[in-house]
């Protein structure tokens, strides 16, 4: 292995490059208005925050840049009157199927929300999450998902599961 060095240092032998990519800068709270606005030109900046819609859903996005946090936010609904098997169901997804994105209650009302620190978080991830947030606020009382991939070993396959099967059931008889 000796000579493989020698000859690479003497340059006879080119190492292969790697592929470098540039570094994304640190999530701001301006930086993220643009990517906001990239989303949705109708976007307005409210407070330290953003007023936007997506997919037809409006969301409230908030930056706390001293203490380096942000928080999409969808409201749902009132949470008073929300049975023990929804917020069980809820919780549920928040294991499996929400990915991303979470439910909460906060102030007497339901909430889809995605909480990350600010300045880590990625352009990627930061749209790929406020598309689960929307997911599962679209999908609150039925599916309960972020909309991708589910994480083994919880309890949403099998209730989802559930329903096809009452359905192959009440189809048997046709």
């Amino acid at each position: 292995m000796a000579w493989l060095r020698t000859i690479l240092l003497a340059g006879i032998l080119a190492a292969p490059a790697l592929a470098q990519e540039e570094p994304e800068p640190p999530m701001s709270y301006e930086r993220l208005g643009r990517i906001l606005f990239a989303l949705d030109d109708a976007a307005q900046p409210v407070g330290r925050g953003f007023q936007l819609t997506i997919s037809d859903v409006p969301m409230l996005v908030v930056t706390d840049p001293a203490a380096d946090r942000m928080r999409a936010m969808v409201p749902l609904r009132p949470s008073e009157g929300l049975t023990a098997e929804e917020l069980m169901r809820m919780m549920q997804a928040n294991f499996d199927t929400a990915l991303d994105a979470r439910y909460a209650v906060a102030k007497g009302q339901l909430w889809a929300v995605f909480i990350h620190p600010l300045s880590p978080l990625k352009k990627d991830q930061l749209i790929s999450s406020l598309g689960q947030t929307v997911n599962i606020a679209r999908t609150y009382g039925t599916l309960y998902t972020g909309g991708a991939l589910q994480f083994g070993g919880g309890d949403s396959p099998g209730i989802q599961r559930q329903l096809i099967e009452e359905l192959l059931e009440k189809g048997e008889e046709i």
